[in-house]
């Protein structure tokens, strides 16, 4: 029996991809199991226009039987089977496809071929020393033998098989040190991994399995009679053959669908929404997504792994195909099934094809509309979401340079100080007063401390609303915005607000006139620390405030600094008198008697005063106490 050669780029392909392609040994099984789908697929469409065939859809199934003692793992199926040609062409040649001719030859919605590319069959060499593959094609009385131990080469004889179909034979590796083959004849190992990857297989897939039962209590047996028990094996199906999502909506149960999401997902809760999708055309696929109702505990973490369960007509491709998502989104969970993507030698990672892109964009539209949908008929619920994922969707709209804030923008929720409540931005602008012209909001840490920020008490004095920001990512989202149906975002400490009077201004500018040494000897005592000193006639009750230019607010200055390298980043600062104030007169009259040391202490203190105020660390917290017990002694 003569050894027949691989071709030589054969050879090469197939050490590549036993060594190097896969990544992931227990996929074979998967392949193997594809290979044995379309194998029914053939021989139930060939039965369609042949009558003679004599075979209905509900005979045909797929077995496997591990062997224990002899190492040998077989898959076996009562396909349509290969003649010696057929055996030759595809498992003779890498990278041959029965399966990709035939889908070519027969243009037809009947037909589902999973398996496009030959390569498939030999990951069965990852762990497998030698594999033989015996088959007898539909029409044919004699059966063949194919049989390899690798990359040397195969043998090809006669043989006999009882009907038509395929076994394919793995005789296991020995297990080393870092390997263990021995666990892929483990009936428990051979399920998981079929649930895993193959479950919506249209073809039963059975294994006989070892169980336990109780037997029998003898009629004669006393009290004391312990129970017996007994092993015996039944043939079991192992895959659910109709996905969840194939099925139609009005057959599923809302409960069915939390138990999918909870086991697929390894939640213990249950999803705030469902959403389902099926679409045909230029994105041709069906879709099961889930927002869950929490968020996962390393959700924030760069061990997170965003992406959706990718298969193909009905195989797991991909365990998360994080392309299918936008970070945005990336909370989502749930499956998409396609029967006609490009797929890679591998069937691990898709091709950057015209087809994912069109996926990609469809499902991120039918997410960004059920959010919406969510948030306009549920709003218990989407606030819910807000609190687990809301802070995605500001950084969506911060990343890639605000490429995203038309799309998310509407999806948004900030606390309102005069409603009490999270609001969106619609609902602020149905809400303004006429003659309000900007989105006024605050940014800290604290809602209540927010509130009563001077210049937050009068925005709400003039009957306008006020955002309450305490994110960290709540003003980058908003500067990256600028505004919103033409209302620009306004920080309430970011200088002039535009709420003065005609009178108060002309007021605040003859008082910095007439006190422009004043503000200079105050500068020079904080030496450096501001940038100006200003007149603020608006602050009420409050003698002082802080207030910034430029585009790094104060608020974003603490964020910025908790961040590597920094340490130098610093808001222009600029510090605020209340002219009303008794603090304001104190100073001119310590200025007006020449008391440069007094006007040092009180801008000192003033300054610390404003800092507190903001929310901002005092630079030296013993000097700010040495001079309040000054004041106090």
């Amino acid at each position: 029996m003569a050894m027949r050669q691989f071709k030589a780029e054969s050879k090469k392909l197939l050490d590549l991809m036993i060594n190097s392609i896969y990544t992931n040994r227990e996929i074979f099984l998967r392949e193997l199991i594809s290979n044995a789908s379309d194998a029914c697929d053939k021989r139930y469409f060939k039965s369609l226009t042949d009558t003679s065939i004599g075979i209905t859809k509900d005979d045909l199934h797929i077995h496997i039987q591990p062997d224990k003692e002899n190492r040998t793992l077989t898959i076996s199926d009562n396909g349509v089977g290969m003649t010696k040609e057929e055996l030759e062409k595809n498992l003779g040649t890498i990278a041959r496809s029965g399966s990709l001719d035939f889908k070519t030859e027969n243009q037809s919605d009947n037909i589902d071929i999973i398996g496009q590319f030959g390569v498939g069959f030999y990951s069965a060499f990852m762990v497998a020393g030698k594999v033989t593959v015996i088959s007898r094609a539909q029409g044919e009385d004699t059966a063949w033998k194919w049989e390899s131990k690798g990359v040397e080469g195969y043998t090809l004889t006669e043989t006999e098989r009882d009907e038509v179909g395929t076994d394919v034979i793995l005789v296991l590796k020995e297990d080393t040190d870092n390997e263990n083959y021995s666990e892929y004849l483990d009936e428990y190992t051979l399920a998981g991994l079929v649930k895993k990857y193959s479950d919506y297989i249209r073809f039963p897939i059975t294994m006989y399995r070892e169980k336990s039962r109780q037997k029998p209590k003898p009629e004669d047996a006393g009290d004391d009679y312990k129970p017996e028990y007994e092993t015996y094996t039944e043939l079991e199906t192992l895959n659910s053959m109709v996905p969840i999502w194939k099925r139609n909506k009005s057959e599923v149960k809302e409960e069915d669908y939390n138990e999918f999401y909870k086991s697929k997902f390894m939640d213990y809760s249950d999803p705030l929404r469902v959403i389902t999708s099926r679409t045909e055309g230029t994105a041709t696929y069906t879709a099961l997504l889930f927002i869950p109702g929490r968020t996962p505990y390393d959700y924030y973490t760069k061990e997170y792994e965003k992406g959706l369960a990718l298969y193909a007509s009905g195989v797991m491709i991909m365990e998360k195909c994080a392309d299918l998502l936008p970070d945005y989104f990336s909370f989502v969970k749930g499956v998409v099934d396609s029967e006609d993507l490009s797929l890679n030698i591998s069937r691990e990672t898709l091709q950057k094809d015209s087809q994912l892109r069109l996926m990609r964009n469809s499902l991120e539209k039918k997410i960004k509309n059920e959010l919406h949908a969510m948030l306009v008929n549920d709003r218990e619920k989407y606030e819910t979401f807000w609190k687990a994922f809301g802070r995605q969707i500001k950084f969506g709209i911060y990343g890639d340079y605000g490429m995203h804030k038309d799309l998310l923008a509407d999806l948004l929720l900030f606390f309102s100080a005069k409603e009490q409540k999270y609001v969106t931005l619609d609902e602020y602008i149905e809400k303004m007063p006429e003659g309000q012209k900007c989105i006024y909001y605050a940014a800290g840490d604290d809602t209540d401390r927010l509130g009563k920020l001077p210049n937050a008490q009068l925005v709400l004095s003039k009957g306008y609303d006020l955002l309450l920001c305490t994110e960290d990512v709540d003003e980058f989202c908003l500067q990256m915005m600028r505004d919103y149906k033409e209302k620009e975002f306004k920080n309430i400490n970011s200088g002039d607000l535009g709420l003065e009077t005609e009178e108060e201004k002309k007021a605040a500018e003859e008082t910095a006139t007439e006190n422009k040494d004043l503000f200079e000897e105050i500068k020079k005592a904080l030496n450096g620390k501001i940038k100006d000193v200003k007149v603020n006639p608006t602050l009420q009750e409050h003698p002082v405030t802080l207030s910034s230019e430029g585009g790094i607010s104060m608020e974003m200055e603490k964020i910025l600094r908790k961040m590597p390298n920094g340490e130098d980043v610093e808001s222009t600062k600029v510090l605020e008198l209340n002219p009303a104030h008794p603090v304001f007169a104190a100073l001119k009259a310590a200025h007006e008697a020449g008391d440069t040391e007094k006007v040092g202490r009180y801008a000192e203190l003033l300054y610390d005063q404003a800092l507190l105020i903001a929310g901002l660390p005092l630079e030296d917290p013993v000097a700010y106490a040495q001079l309040v017990c000054g004041l106090m002694s």
